[in-house]
């Protein structure tokens, strides 16, 4: 079947049996190997991508679901060559140590805090509870998340 969607704010077409996984069609066909196949099964976050806005298991999303849609991916997080804020912080904050399920925890990070998820340690562990980072960089993770939280509360509070 052939797939149109909006990828990182390109349109995107792709000829796919109906069967193939959102995560497979952005790695194999599309050539955006940053969405990382770890379990395969939902269970480790490592594929979060987002889906019209959302935050979405890419392994098991259907890429056929995906037809007319919007994906945004690791790939496209970055904008003109500047790293996002959360990317820069988890540079910042050695939040990550093999750095294979860095991709995932930063989109669903980004998303976390859009969504008002972050007001305290417990919220942002219970909300990221679907990202599984098995070198255990969690507090670090958490630290990079409450200094993007705190740096978008400094400029909300400034433009007042």
């Amino acid at each position: 079947m052939n797939i149109v969607m909006t990828v990182n704010g390109q349109p995107r077409a792709v000829d796919l049996e109906a069967r193939v996984s959102l995560l497979d069609a952005l790695r194999e066909h599309l050539g955006l190997p940053g969405s990382k196949k770890g379990c395969d099964q939902g269970t480790c976050g490592a594929c979060t991508v987002w889906v019209d806005g959302r935050r979405v298991l890419s392994c098991l999303t259907l890429a056929a679901a995906c037809d007319g849609h919007e994906v945004a991916t690791i790939e496209g997080l970055a904008s003109d060559g500047d790293l996002h804020p959360m990317q820069r912080a988890f540079i910042e904050h050695d939040a990550f140590q093999c750095g294979y399920c860095t991709p995932g925890q930063i989109m669903s990070a980004v998303k976390l805090l859009e969504e008002g998820n972050a007001s305290s340690d417990e919220d942002i562990a219970e909300f990221m509870s679907g990202n599984i980072c098995r070198c255990a960089a969690y507090p670090n993770i958490r630290a990079a998340i409450r200094q993007v939280r705190d740096e978008a509360r400094e400029r909300d509070d400034a433009t007042v």
